[in-house]
């Protein structure tokens, strides 16, 4: 690719899954042979950068080689070593992976301005819709957008001022399974009403699944299969989820096959 790809995993609302998606789609991308760069902004939780840094560990306590993406982390606060990282990571990268707070940030705005795809990861409830719209009680149908997604408005107005680049904003569903199903279909009306309106892609993300949270302490990902022993139903089901949301997204391809 001639430039690097700009991936921000971006929503003010925490318990998203919006760490462990930018962890997987950045090791996924990197076992398809693409050079990954991930920078984690948020200094305080810093989860992408504790997932990695427990990976970085596995690989050598195993003597393995393992796909893995050159990370740093932001201090959240210095303007000079936020853009001094963003050119060291995205030097010679066909992807860098950002992953913010999830809380209003500075930094974090700065970062969705410079998005080629936008991933807002939500569960599947009204709950965190309201983060980018707000409904009627009685009818569930759209009243208005809400503050973030006139915030992801103003950054694609700076993108396309900046550079006349576009942003590919991406709501991504995650947790579907668990939800009542009536529930399930007002959220997705709504969504489909608001991604009209502002201009959004919906795509199914991630189930809410034990997996997750028994991989982090070694850093390892559904795709590293052959490292963590036999494989139930539960994590077949868990890679095809994470197949179909790759696909989904529609990134850039690098030359060689998804991982086995």
């Amino acid at each position: 690719m001639a430039k690097t790809h700009v991936i921000v995993f971006a929503n003010e609302k925490g318990g998203t899954g919006k760490s462990t998606t930018a962890v997987h789609v950045a090791i996924a991308l990197a076992t398809k042979g693409a050079r990954v760069a991930a920078y984690d902004l948020d200094h305080r939780q810093r989860t992408l950068g504790r997932y990695l840094d427990n990976r970085t560990a596995t690989i050598k306590r195993l003597g393995r080689e393992l796909p893995m993406p050159t990370y740093l982390t932001h201090d959240g606060d210095s303007l000079p070593r936020f853009t001094e990282q963003l050119e060291q990571l995205g030097e010679g990268a066909d992807f860098l992976i950002i992953d913010t707070p999830g809380r209003d940030d500075r930094f974090a705005r700065m970062a969705a301005q410079r998005a080629d795809t936008l991933v807002t990861p939500m569960n599947d409830s009204f709950v965190d819709f309201d983060l980018i719209g707000q409904v009627d009680p009685t009818t569930y149908k759209v009243t208005r957008p809400s503050f973030y997604a006139e915030l992801i408005w103003d950054a694609r107005k700076a993108r396309a001022k900046a550079d006349g680049a576009t942003i590919d904003w991406v709501v991504l569903r995650n947790r579907l399974q668990h939800i009542e199903a009536r529930n399930m279909r007002r959220v997705s009306d709504a969504l489909g009403q608001l991604a009209k309106r502002v201009g959004f892609r919906v795509i199914p993300g991630l189930g809410e699944r034990v997996v997750y949270r028994e991989l982090f302490p070694n850093g390892l990902t559904l795709i590293d299969s052959r490292e963590f022993g036999e494989m139930g139903l539960g994590h077949v089901a868990a890679r095809q989820e994470l197949r179909e949301m790759m696909a989904a997204l529609g990134l850039p391809e690098p030359a060689l096959p998804l991982f086995a």
